[in-house]
């Protein structure tokens, strides 16, 4: 007698689907069947000439936790490259709009290669839809001007004008105004993110026009002379109109962009960075003249900074498909030395993940520390009647 096909509200582990009757199958094979485990079954369809395989899945973005900001999107070299730190407000390129850096105000594009800008026109376009920002639920001024943009593209000023005419080509197309602002940045100029944080272009070396992107934070602090001054004092002289205090600038991130080596690479900006964010394009040994072609950064070219460059932690982007993840990190192991540790690579999903399920262990642990030992309050037995010495009288 053959085993019976499982009810439907059995686990779907033990579901297999059956292109043919049961009683054509031998019990054994039957039961075999019912109880292979996915994995198994996964190798049977691969293998299978009945089934076509499913699609790789794809689109996982990398995820690092480097307190306090979190450092998240896809970068694969030529294909897609969108870095988001939603803490800053501020994502570095968007070669593909996710769904996460829709809530990002501004994009800090590197350069126009389409696998940085392509996702430029969606983000725009479903900000709008969405309502995310700006006054997107109100119609057009009478004067005939957009309301406050959706969001902002921060980029080169050789830039502006082409993606300018890129925004205004999809009008025709779609038969619909999206709100968009493009903003040119100069090298060496400062743009406001957010109260007391700036966004800075660096001018880098690439094909194209290309910026990297310092993230700062303004604060000011006491000049050396007043700080044994009693607050009375101090407040006297900020009455008078003298300038107490002394603006400071705290490196928060880097970005390289794609670059070629240079001097920007060890100014302060990246050098006192609490985290560097550099593309690594090439890895392998025989492969630095391609980097040079391609203006580009090798395993090589990162390995010399490590000296200068201080962050808690440097973020490789941008590897090529061609190197695996293993691989790489298997040279910068072998390179960095003592540096390795502080090299983390974005789309290393499985380190990443056990490192994140580390701190979150931590951070419960901490949150909920384990109860003390309750103190010994009990009393000694007391002694039996036989133990206690007989009087001496």
């Amino acid at each position: 007698m053959c085993v019976p096909i499982p009810e439907p509200s059995a686990q779907p582990a033990q579901m297999e689907v059956l292109d043919r009757p049961l009683t054509a199958l031998p019990c054994a094979n039957t039961l075999r069947t019912l109880t292979r485990t996915p994995i198994a079954r996964k190798r049977d369809r691969r293998s299978s000439p009945l089934l076509p395989s499913a699609p790789a899945r794809e689109g996982q973005l990398g995820f690092l936790y480097l307190p306090p900001y979190r450092v998240q999107g896809i970068s694969v070299a030529g294909e897609q490259t969108v870095i988001q730190i939603p803490e800053l407000d501020v994502a570095f390129d968007i070669g593909q709009c996710t769904r996460a850096v829709l809530s990002v105000p501004t994009i800090a594009l590197s350069h126009a290669h389409m696998d940085h800008v392509g996702g430029l026109p969606y983000w725009f376009s479903q900000r709008y839809f969405q309502k995310i920002g700006g006054e997107t639920h109100m119609p057009d001024k009478p004067d005939g001007k957009p309301r406050v943009p959706v969001g902002r593209c921060v980029c080169h000023p050789e830039l502006e004008p082409a993606l300018r005419g890129m925004m205004r080509a999809w009008e025709p197309l779609e038969r619909q105004r999206t709100p968009f602002d493009i903003v040119a940045l100069e090298p060496e100029k400062d743009l406001e993110l957010k109260n007391n944080i700036l966004l800075r272009g660096i001018e880098t070396r690439h094909t194209v026009p290309s910026l990297g992107f310092s993230v700062l934070e303004r604060r000011s602090k006491l000049k050396e002379e007043f700080r044994d001054l009693p607050q009375e004092k101090l407040r006297e002289l900020r009455t008078r109109g003298t300038e107490i205090t002394k603006q400071m600038e705290i490196p928060l991130v880097a970005y390289s962009g794609d670059t070629a080596p240079g001097e920007f690479l060890v100014r302060d900006e990246f050098a006192d960075a609490k985290i560097v964010i550099a593309e690594c394009t090439f890895f392998e040994p025989d492969h630095g003249e391609r980097a040079r072609t391609g203006m580009h950064l090798h395993i090589d070219d990162i390995i010399r900074m490590l000296p200068v460059w201080k962050a808690e932690a440097i973020v490789l982007v941008h590897v090529s498909r061609r190197t695996t993840i293993h691989y790489a990190r298997e040279r910068i192991e072998a390179l960095a030395g003592e540096h390795a540790a502080r090299i983390h690579l974005l789309m290393d999903h499985r380190t990443n993940r056990a490192r994140y399920d580390a701190q979150l262990a931590k951070a419960l642990s901490a949150a909920n520390p384990a109860p003390a030992a309750p103190a010994n309050t009990e009393l000694p037995p007391r002694e039996s009647q036989e133990e206690i010495p007989a009087s001496s009288e």
